[in-house]
């Protein structure tokens, strides 16, 4: 796999400059395997899963705002030769793309929202015991529990938590920071690209009510709610969320 700066990718199609290309941002304390198989390697498209700085095989250090790593993002993506994509984004991935749509529109074709919303705020007692390395794995532990639909498979919780136990303790904080700062809810009617919202129905830490309110406040916005699916409703249902992907990708003009 590639690397563009400290951004460390994975790229399927990378050559195939006629093809629309997609990238997908991975949530907090992640890295590009959060998305599966059928995401990342969907045919007849041009696909891009980025770590952000600070994550999996990244080098350099985490951002603390959306808005930070947006602006890491749009580097890396210049430095790759694209000028603009298909943005898809899980949770705080999420809330970077919607930055990215509304403050480097000229990088952005179309938007997919994942198990985010326009606000993140963030329990304050999750925030205290993520700022040291003490109370921190216990952080963990909650985190994974509420991450999927109460009948997934034991696998994907045991995948999560080596991921998140893996990355550095700081790093993750400093994720969750900046999901508890994001809040563009007032700004969502400037995002003009074709956009897909699509959470998990059965989504305990970003809740369905989110992903509704941002299909109501973007302009032509498209809403799915994926059945038997938690927060990581893309490694819970691959198929139906790439189908629902491949769906936004066909509205964008390219």
């Amino acid at each position: 796999m590639p690397t563009a700066g400290d951004i460390y990718y994975f790229a399927s199609k990378e050559q195939s400059a006629n093809v629309l290309p997609v990238v997908l941002v991975h949530g907090a304390g992640g890295d590009h395997l959060h998305w599966p198989h059928p995401a990342r390697r969907m045919p007849g498209w041009r696909i891009y899963a980025p770590d952000l700085p600070g994550h999996g095989k990244s080098q350099g250090l985490g951002e603390h705002t959306a808005a930070g790593y947006a602006k890491r993002l749009v580097d890396w993506l210049l430095d790759i030769g694209v000028s603009r994509a298909v943005w898809v984004g899980h949770s705080l991935g999420g809330a970077i793309v919607q930055t990215l749509a509304l403050d480097h529109a000229e990088h952005v074709l179309g938007l997919g929202l994942v198990g985010s919303g326009a606000r993140l705020s963030v329990n304050p007692d999750l925030l205290t015991k993520l700022a040291s390395p003490t109370t921190s794995p216990a952080a963990i532990e909650l985190i994974v529990k509420w991450s999927y639909a109460r009948e997934a498979s034991p696998n994907h919780l045991a995948f999560l938590k080596k991921q998140l136990m893996r990355g550095r303790s700081a790093v993750l904080h400093g994720d969750y920071q900046a999901a508890n700062a994001f809040d563009r809810t007032e700004a969502l009617g400037g995002i003009a690209v074709p956009t897909l919202v699509l959470c998990g129905a059965e989504d305990r830490m970003t809740p369905p009510r989110l992903s509704e309110q941002l299909a109501e406040a973007i302009p032509g916005a498209a809403l799915v709610k994926v059945p038997g699916a938690g927060h990581m409703v893309m490694q819970e249902q691959p198929t139906a969320v790439a189908s629902a992907l491949e769906t936004l990708f066909k509205r964008v003009r390219w």
